[in-house]
């Protein structure tokens, strides 16, 4: 006696559900110009490498012997598989079986792909395209009756933020549930032209009167501006190209380090460019990037966000092969100045580099807040008062360069003081609680007015607040603890990554983090 005719059967189910939705919404997927499930999940992963969970799972109708004569599988295919030899959990909608709204397992696989990713430990990916949730309005008609509204396995997802890194790839149409479940990720990235990210999609959007197409509604253009996805890119494979890069950076959960990359750059390379780089003009700004390329190990920088907040940049690197979160400013956007928006981008960045025990490397040329109204009208001092608080509460190891300005309350924010100052200006730095270009003028207002020359009096004053200003006189009283030369800014980096890789160890109480 054997087992031919059940082994049989099982060959015959999986060869159905690997069918998705059928050869005509195949062929839909195909000429909408966007990958289907599977061969999503072949591109991602190492080949032969996936193993999945619920192969099985679905809808079946049988005839009245009890013989299955029709199958059609849940719209969710998760399993486990590699990246370049390091395992990860995979999450995938098939939009090819109702849109990828719930139908039959769906809701239980995604609640069990969360859980494998977050009890084993592994990285998670999720590759997002439909709705996830709870189905359309006909399905209330098959229900009999309605219900009150709860997300599924949300503990879950809300729970791997603070275990393992979640990663999510916008692939297509996105609305409602699935939207929340791209965003609650540390990484998001969506496809330009083929994938658009909505609350409701264009046909509940027009019951308020609002006639758009998915493009206008939720285009990466919009949701990169928005902060609410960090990346775009132009094709599928390069949006999961940018995910292995941006995990390569970080470990498997929280309970282990981030391992130490290939060392192939010299840790005590040097760059005499970049004592010229900055401008004694503190008008002009300059490329802050460039100072990233020269004092990071050769290639490994990855930018996040780089259309939000855009007067701070955000990105992951390396020390000598150690991995490191590094926040600079951008002098060229609002000349470094934080907004309300930039100051949600380093509060998020920041809790990414406590919950995995990256060190952070702060290149700083703040002058403040940015001011006005509109800046008021966006509760900047709000935000930036919370990013404040982020880095006051952050405990992994942390290290200041001062390039250039540093001022006010948003110039506070390069570091928390009250820990050792693991901090370097360079010969440019100028710094105060208001810049001499604006603060002159409110605090010999009255002398001013009074002078026969208010002309000369400013210069002689100028001449007087330049000398004081000297990043020299500062560094006398220890108020800075160390200027260098510009050029030797990466030794001492790849120093700090040295040092403070055997303190990045895991918290018994992990951070909060909030997407």
């Amino acid at each position: 006696m054997s087992w031919k005719d059940e082994i049989e059967e099982l060959r015959k189910r999986r060869e159905l559900a690997r069918g998705m939705g059928g050869p005509e919404k195949l062929a839909r997927q195909r000429a909408a110009g966007r990958l289907n499930v599977r061969e999503r999940i072949d591109q991602l992963l190492d080949a032969g490498s996936f193993r999945e969970v619920g192969s099985i799972a679905g809808s079946a109708e049988y005839d009245a012997a009890g013989a299955l004569t029709d199958f059609k599988p849940a719209n969710c295919v998760f399993g486990r598989g590699e990246i370049n030899g390091r395992t990860v959990a995979v999450v995938a909608d098939d939009f090819t079986v109702r849109g990828g709204a719930a139908d039959a397992a769906i809701i239980e696989k995604q609640i069990q792909a969360e859980k494998m990713a977050g009890e084993l430990r592994l990285p998670l990916i999720r590759l997002i395209e439909g709705t996830g949730g709870g189905g359309s309005v006909k399905s209330l008609l098959d229900m009999g009756a309605s219900y009150i509204p709860f997300n599924p396995g949300w503990d879950q997802v809300v729970a791997n933020l603070e275990r393992v890194p979640v990663v999510s790839l916008v692939l297509g149409p996105v609305a409602g549930l699935g939207a929340a479940r791209a965003v609650s990720s540390h990484y998001s990235v969506m496809v330009k032209g083929l994938s658009q990210m909505f609350v409701a999609g264009p046909p509940v959007v027009a019951g308020i009167g609002e006639t758009v197409t998915k493009e206008e509604l939720g285009g990466a253009d919009i949701q990169l501006a928005a902060g609410a996805v960090d990346d775009a890119y132009a094709t599928e494979a390069e949006a999961m190209e940018a995910a292995k890069w941006f995990l390569s950076h970080l470990p498997d959960s929280i309970h282990e380090p981030p391992a130490r990359g290939p060392v192939s750059d010299d840790p005590a390379r040097t760059d005499p460019r970049l004592s010229e780089i900055v401008p004694r003009d503190r008008r002009y700004g300059y490329d802050m990037h460039a100072i990233l390329r020269s004092t990071m190990d050769a290639g490994s920088v990855f930018e996040m966000g780089r259309n939000f907040g855009r007067s701070v940049i955000t990105a992951l690197a390396r020390l000598d092969g150690w991995p490191v979160a590094v926040l600079a400013s951008n002098p060229n956007i609002y000349g470094g100045g934080w907004t309300a928006e930039a100051a949600q981008k380093v509060t998020r960045f920041v809790d990414l580099a406590e919950t995995f025990r990256l060190p952070v490397v702060h290149f700083v040329d703040i002058p403040g807040f940015v001011i006005g109204t509109q800046a008021e009208r966006a509760g900047t001092i709000r935000h930036g008062a919370r990013a404040l608080s982020a880095i006051y509460q952050a405990t992994t190891p942390w290290c200041a360069i001062v390039v250039r300005k540093a001022f006010g309350v948003a110039g506070a924010a390069m570091m928390d003081h009250t820990r050792f100052r693991w901090r370097y200006a360079w010969p440019s730095g100028y710094w105060g609680s208001l810049p001499l270009e604006g603060g002159l003028e409110a605090a010999f207002k009255a002398a001013l007015a009074e002078s026969e020359d208010p002309d000369a009096m400013k210069a002689e004053l100028n001449r007087k607040m330049s000398a004081v200003t000297s990043p020299f006189r500062t560094a006398e009283r220890f108020w800075a603890e160390e200027i260098i030369d510009p050029a030797d800014t990466r030794p001492l980096l790849t120093e700090f990554a040295r040092l403070a890789a055997p303190l990045r160890e895991p918290r018994a109480q992990p951070p909060r983090y909030r997407p």
